[in-house]
């Protein structure tokens, strides 16, 4: 009989192998290995694994789960509100009554778990386990940041920055920055129907391993239904737009990054993050090169005849695209001046807001930066890279399902010529090769 690994034994049984099956049917998976189980193993049962190992990837009803379960539609119905109310699914209410959904493991239940202060699982060993699998193992966060060409984040530009880039424009006669509203966390806030705040899942680990600093924990932000569900089971606190501008605001002025879905359009969270503690973070600074965050459109230009090399456009950097340099002054051979890496800045704005010699401001990309609409034209892009496009068509035993279909055929369809013919190669549908060729011939 199969049994939860554990510390000594982390073997992973039929129920983990199976979870992690099932996880890695989406875009954004988690590669098996022991720390994954024994990760697992803490969040849930054994029994509870393998239930969730059957679920579809679609949301589902208590009576959808509990013929995938084999039993009575009430029981089901009780553990899919244990899983809700431990974070592990988000419910939410469809045309027909709650409907539940397993979330990917990032952004989703892995940090869904720290959101809040928790008595019924030890903190200290998830943290820890957290830590091993995701930065010392590492081909977790390998896979999640530089697979593909398009990812899970993007950057959202620092308002107050963009502001004075925008008065800097007016003063100089030249012309502003052109700002579309997606690429504003303020609207965002302003725009979703519902925002929870809760605690913030990379600097709340690393606060239980005795290595987090000192900016806020409790500003870590969802939209949407996947906050409505987290307020309601306890995970974060609803909040209202003006309450969610000052934690913007607080969030500026701790220098902190604005990281949040790569998106234009319902934008479930946003993370502000430190250099220090954010995983997302750490991964730019590591795989920079690979693109592992959408950037802003902007970057920071400096100028070198007014840098008097302070250095604090460096310390603010989170991602380390920031340096001095010789200045190259005959006259003063030892001073210095701020240099930037543009293929690893995220666009953000936050070294701007440091200069006091007005030295360093920003100003647009030399080419603009493409958003997916939605999270279901991100989803696409993403398992067509990845090589998992037919995993969002295809399930319960390789029956096509109409409406996923017809979501899916509508994604395709708004893709560029070269992506759609990966798309049908992947797909091997003679069905969707047609309508493709009907639609761009």
């Amino acid at each position: 009989m199969g049994h939860a690994p554990t510390r000594d034994d982390p073997r992973g049984h039929d129920p983990w192998e199976a979870l992690t099956t099932r996880l890695n049917v989406m875009p954004q998976g988690a590669p098996p290995s022991p720390l994954l189980y024994r990760l697992l193993a803490l969040l849930m049962s054994e029994r509870e694994a393998g239930l969730i190992a059957k679920l579809p990837l679609r949301p589902v009803t208590a009576a959808a789960a509990a013929a995938a379960w084999g039993m009575r539609e009430a029981d089901a119905h009780c553990i899919l509100d244990e899983l809700a109310d431990r974070a592990i699914l988000l419910d939410m209410e469809g045309p027909d009554g709650t409907l539940w959904i397993l979330p990917p493991p990032m952004a989703g239940f892995f940090e869904f778990s720290m959101m809040r202060v928790r008595d019924d699982l030890d903190e200290h060993l998830l943290a820890e386990l957290f830590y091993e699998y995701i930065t010392v193992e590492d081909e977790f966060v390998t896979a999640l940041f530089t697979d593909g060409t398009t990812q899970l984040g993007r950057t959202f530009v620092n308002e107050p920055a963009l502001e004075a880039a925008r008065l800097r424009a007016v003063a100089g006669g030249t012309r502003a920055l052109h700002v579309l509203d997606y690429e504003r966390a303020s609207e965002v806030i302003e725009t979703s129907a519902h925002m929870g705040v809760g605690l913030c899942y990379c600097r709340r680990k690393m606060d239980l391993l005795g290595r987090a600093c000192a900016a806020p924990q409790a500003i870590c932000m969802t939209f949407g239904g996947t906050a409505d569900a987290l307020v309601r089971h306890g995970y974060a606190r609803r909040v209202e737009p003006v309450e969610g501008r000052e934690l913007l605001d607080a969030a500026y002025e701790a220098g902190l990054v604005q990281f949040g879905e790569n998106v234009q359009r319902g934008v479930n969270f946003i993370c502000n993050c430190c250099g220090c503690c954010c995983e997302a973070m750490i991964a730019q600074r590591r795989f920079g090169v690979l693109n592992p965050i959408h950037t802003t459109n902007f970057l920071p230009h400096v100028d070198t005849t007014t840098c008097n090399g302070c250095g604090k456009c460096v310390n603010a950097c989170p991602v380390s695209a920031m340096a001095l340099v010789s200045a190259n002054d005959p006259a003063h051979p030892r001073r210095r001046t701020a240099q930037l890496s543009a293929d690893l800045c995220l666009g953000c704005g936050v070294c701007t807001r440091t200069c006091t010699h007005d030295a360093l401001w920003l100003t647009a990309r030399p080419k603009r930066v493409i958003t997916p609409v939605d999270t279901l034209h991100r989803t696409v892009l993403m398992a067509i890279e990845r090589g998992k496009l037919a995993n969002l068509v295809f399930e319960e035993q390789g029956h096509l399902r109409p409406r996923v279909m017809a979501a899916i055929l509508g994604a395709i369809l708004r893709l560029p010529p070269v992506t759609q013919v990966l798309a049908t190669q992947q797909f091997r549908s003679r069905y969707l090769v047609r309508i493709l060729e009907r639609v761009t011939v």
